[in-house]
């Protein structure tokens, strides 16, 4: 039976793989411990659940706009112009089956065979198969811990070349946690601001979950890219609606009609009952994003106190997001009885097969030296995983 070669080409994702692998081990009876997967363990807010239920009651069951219903769409703009001071048309919103279709919406929309696509790196997962899937080439600039995992404007003018097409920028950042401030900003902006053929994909899903004095400055709010910057967002992080699969890029116009040519052949308008409930999440109460927010932040500052604590872990201090990801080279070479540990997929197999703790390797982020951890999950789980991975830890020698 014959695959095509551009599925041949990709990579599973990695973060899901070891999640799967986690859930067969549960399901085994071994008592797991889950920090592979990106999503929050709050349930959605329940004003939230109460509009979709209405939505049934009302008899949103049909099929939907190709790019969403009006009415979500401006609320979406609405969102952006009072959280963010952006000045998007509802008619340039595309809603989709989550941010990351989205993404893949606006990479398949606008590149070409052979166009190039910078991403810094530590990257998220599938930034990179995306690009693959368009038949663009991925330009790849490391970062490292000792920066934050920060792109510095040098590095983006030496990436950049002729056939440079675009940029995915993602701050707060998935897997790192690391932000960028407005003035860090501005200067990949005046870098940017030189190439007016680059357009820059901003991943900001992870804007409401901040930490100590950083503030989320969006990317298109630099009026010297503003005209050619896509925002993506969602509902998924900030209000626990991971199952409801709802996102959304704004975009230029010229681009959000690409996407909704390109949707509407794939898989058409997003469900209608979630759409709804998008709708109540944007303008209902918003005490449960902050709530959430402030539990990630002790969970951050508890995750972060406890990695220090383990030998051989270089570990910085996230800014935003839920998730850490610390450099752990000073462990390969170890081993434990006849395991060696060689890399950060052996050591992450060997957390879980030995610690029963899921995490997911660094490699899988375009950063092989470091492991990722998500701390969305409960505090006395955070508790027992970090005390399970310290005592495997030191059993290597």
């Amino acid at each position: 039976m014959q695959i095509s070669s551009r599925v041949q080409a990709l990579s599973p994702s990695q973060t899901l793989a070891m999640s799967q692998k986690s859930a067969e081990l549960k399901a085994q009876g071994v008592d797991v411990i889950n920090l592979s997967v990106g999503e929050p363990d709050f349930n959605t807010p329940e004003h939230i659940k109460v509009a979709a239920k209405q939505a049934v009651d009302d008899n949103y069951s049909f099929y939907s706009p190709v790019p969403g219903y009006m009415s979500l769409r401006k609320t979406i703009a609405e969102k952006l112009s009072r959280e963010n001071g952006l000045s998007f048309a509802p008619s340039q919103i595309v809603v989709g089956n989550g941010a990351k279709h989205a993404i893949c919406n606006v990479i398949l929309a606008t590149i070409n065979s052979g166009d190039e696509v910078i991403i810094p790196t530590p990257a998220w997962v599938s930034y990179v198969e995306m690009v693959k899937l368009a038949e663009g080439t991925n330009v790849l600039v490391p970062t490292d811990i000792e920066h934050d995992f920060k792109l510095s404007p040098a590095q983006l003018e030496a990436a950049i070349t002729e056939r440079t097409r675009a940029i995915i920028m993602c701050s707060p950042s998935n897997p790192t946690g690391s932000v960028y401030t407005k003035e860090e900003l501005q200067a990949l902006v005046d870098v940017l601001a030189k190439y007016p053929d680059i357009l820059v994909i901003a991943d900001e899903i992870y804007e409401h979950i901040l930490y100590s004095d950083s503030k989320f400055v969006s990317l298109a709010s630099f009026p010297e890219i503003a005209d050619r910057t896509v925002v993506i967002n969602g509902v998924s992080k900030a209000y626990a609606m991971t199952g409801w699969r709802i996102g959304y890029c704004a975009a230029p116009e010229a681009i959000a009609k690409a996407v909704i040519k390109l949707q509407g052949q794939f898989t058409s308008g997003a469900s209608s009952i979630a759409q709804k409930a998008a709708e109540a999440a944007y303008l209902g109460p918003q005490e449960c994003v902050e709530e959430m927010r402030q539990a990630f932040e002790r969970r951050r500052n508890l995750v972060v106190r406890l990695a220090r604590e383990i030998p051989g872990f270089v570990v910085n201090e996230p800014q935003g997001a839920f998730y850490l990801f610390p450099e752990v080279s000073a462990l390969f070479g170890k081993k434990a009885a006849d395991r060696v540990i060689n890399n950060s997929s052996d050591l992450a197999m060997y957390l879980l097969e030995v610690a029963n703790v899921a995490t997911v390797d660094g490699a899988a982020f375009c950063a092989p030296e470091y492991i990722r951890f998500s701390y969305a999950t409960s505090d006395e789980n955070i508790v027992e995983a970090m005390a399970r991975i310290k005592r495997a830890v030191e059993a290597l020698s």
